[in-house]
């Protein structure tokens, strides 16, 4: 099957991408397992894996196509790469904060940064952010910056508060 995107995130596992997969599937609505690629005998001198595990996942979340590979042990994830969902409700940032802080780390990080249990970083962030950053030298700017550097999980009625002087 063609991918729609030219370009789209491959995630390298030690040996959790299936689980990684099933997770972020389960936790997306829009969301489904594509495909399962499993290691053959061929290279194994190479890659090391037992043939018939999980080498690749194909995934699609909103969406958006996504490949997570079980490498090995040798590189790990860290925050020079996060993925960002906007969110139009708080209702909707407290849902994903929940669900991806589960076995992860949410205290970490800020500004609406979080790690998950496989120590992917994720920015759960209003929709509204760019609107109230948009004049970076307007008070309202400066006041919704001040306060959105406080907070760990984003609050939009905090940061709107704060935009307004209140």
């Amino acid at each position: 099957m063609p991918l729609a995107q030219k370009i789209s995130p491959f995630l390298w596992f030690d040996s959790q991408a299936e689980d990684a997969a099933k997770f972020y599937t389960s936790t997306f609505r829009n969301s489904r397992i594509v495909a399962v690629n499993r290691y053959t005998e061929a290279g194994k001198e190479i890659h090391g894996r037992p043939p018939g595990s999980v080498m690749t996942v194909a995934f699609e979340l909103e969406g958006q196509s996504f490949t997570a590979l079980n490498g090995g042990p040798v590189f790990k994830f860290n925050e020079a790469i996060s993925l960002v969902i906007r969110c139009d409700t708080q209702d909707e940032i407290d849902y994903y904060w929940e669900k991806l802080t589960a076995g992860g780390d949410a205290n970490a990080q800020q500004c609406g940064w979080l790690k998950d249990k496989f120590g992917v970083s994720w920015q759960v962030v209003p929709s509204i952010l760019p609107d109230l950053f948009k004049d970076a030298a307007s008070p309202g700017a400066q006041r919704a910056m001040q306060a959105m550097l406080q907070m760990k999980k984003l609050d939009v009625a905090k940061l709107k508060a704060a935009y307004d002087g209140k």
